[in-house]
């Protein structure tokens, strides 16, 4: 019943739907067992320690006609994050981490069509943002979108069979791995064109407040999209009509394979705000319990009717642009560096005092969850030739 609930239908574009809240689309969606936790047997201790509340000070910059500085929203009080949920984003984290190297290792050798581009690296914007979504809220992603597909609620089986063109694909093989939608999960679409998501936000962004629905809509775009005509329309009508919207820039520092000092000349993307009177927040892209209270607020800011939100999470593409990327943009040993510094889930799993042999038994799980995974892929049903006429509406 509760998975049947959590599986929203949008028969009317983006009509009112009911259901459960993300975090039971994700239990329903792959119902495994969580780091420390048991399926109810003996034997598992839990990982965790007791988290200290030390989040760091966060940018919350309101940029109006005066530029005064003031809260991105005024919200209740927080008292961080509880060890479930952290313990709750570590395995998604790990989820997307295995699934993605997986799908990486799976496009070498020839088994999937099309282009791949993975977000390794950039799990906790993905896992932080998408987990503070409401069950009525929806999204729309960037080329990178397997992440952001998976914390959404996605199952992997599921997205797998998505990537081989299965029709039981979340997008019934239409859409591939740079066009996954999956509307019932609030999932409007990846999309191949830079910063193709954001119009298409903000339009839905009205349409919830001409239909004076509490929902927002969020769109996830790269650095490279500020530069772009969509991106400053987009913000300029959502502040104009006060749209709940939130645009949530995943700055990883390469507009592909370009660094910010040749395409951009500003250093601080919140100014990107300035020009529209919108507030603008930034936030530490590899600390997940950060990004996931920031953009908290500013989904309820938004939610509120106070105004559409833009969010920088400075965060790190620990791979190529795309699958075979030399790299060559890249100062020498840069990478490297960042691999060992910059992992997310190397920082939380350090946060949380997890164990070797917890973390073996985790990786262990979520390793066979993906394989079984490629197993339903290959298994799954290829679509019939005629299927590609359908859908076609011009």
């Amino acid at each position: 019943m509760a998975c049947a609930a959590a599986r929203r239908v949008e028969a009317d574009a983006l009509s009112v739907p009911s259901g459960a809240d993300r975090s039971e689309q994700r239990r329903c969606a792959r119902g495994a067992v969580r780091v420390g936790e048991t399926s109810g047997e003996s034997g598992v201790r839990p990982v965790l320690r007791e988290v200290a509340d030390e989040r760091p000070k966060r940018l919350r910059e309101s940029h109006g006609p005066e530029r005064t500085l003031a809260p991105v929203a005024k919200v209740e009080a927080r008292r961080g994050l509880s060890e479930d949920q952290l313990r709750s984003f570590l395995r998604d984290m790990l989820l997307i981490r295995r699934f993605e190297e997986k799908v990486e290792e799976r496009f070498r050798a020839g088994e999937l069509p099309g282009f791949l581009h993975v977000a390794i690296g950039q799990e906790a914007v993905a896992v932080g943002v998408c987990s503070a979504l409401g069950d009525d809220d929806v999204f729309a992603s960037t080329h990178r979108a397997h992440g952001h597909a998976l914390a959404a609620g996605i199952p992997p089986n599921e997205l797998m069979a998505e990537l081989y063109g299965k029709v039981e694909g979340c997008s019934h093989g239409y859409g591939g791995s740079m066009h996954l939608y999956d509307v019932d999960r609030g999932f409007l679409g990846a999309n191949a064109v830079v910063g193709g998501g954001l119009p298409q936000i903000t339009g839905a962004a009205l349409a919830f407040k001409l239909r004076e629905q509490p929902r927002v809509a969020l769109a996830f775009f790269g650095d490279g999209a500020t530069n772009i005509g969509t991106f400053h329309e987009s913000l300029n009508l959502a502040q104009l009509w006060n749209v709940p919207a939130v645009f949530v820039l995943e700055n990883n520092h390469w507009a592909e394979s370009t660094p910010r000092w040749q395409h951009s000349p500003i250093e601080d993307f919140t100014q990107r705000a300035v020009a529209f009177g919108m507030r603008s927040v930034t936030v530490d892209g590899q600390d997940v319990e950060a990004v996931h209270e920031t953009a908290g607020e500013a989904i309820e800011h938004a939610r509120r009717g106070d105004g559409p939100v833009l969010v920088v999470a400075d965060t790190h593409r620990l791979v190529g642009h795309y699958i075979g990327d030399p790299q060559v943009y890249r100062p020498k040993g840069e990478q490297q560096e960042l691999r060992a510094t910059q992992d997310p889930i190397v920082k939380l799993r350090e946060k949380l005092g997890v164990s070797d042999d917890e973390w073996e038994q985790l990786d262990r799980e979520l390793t066979q969850e993906v394989e079984d995974s490629v197993e339903f892929a290959k298994n799954a049903t290829d679509p019939a030739p005629e299927d590609a006429l359908k859908n076609v509406y011009a």
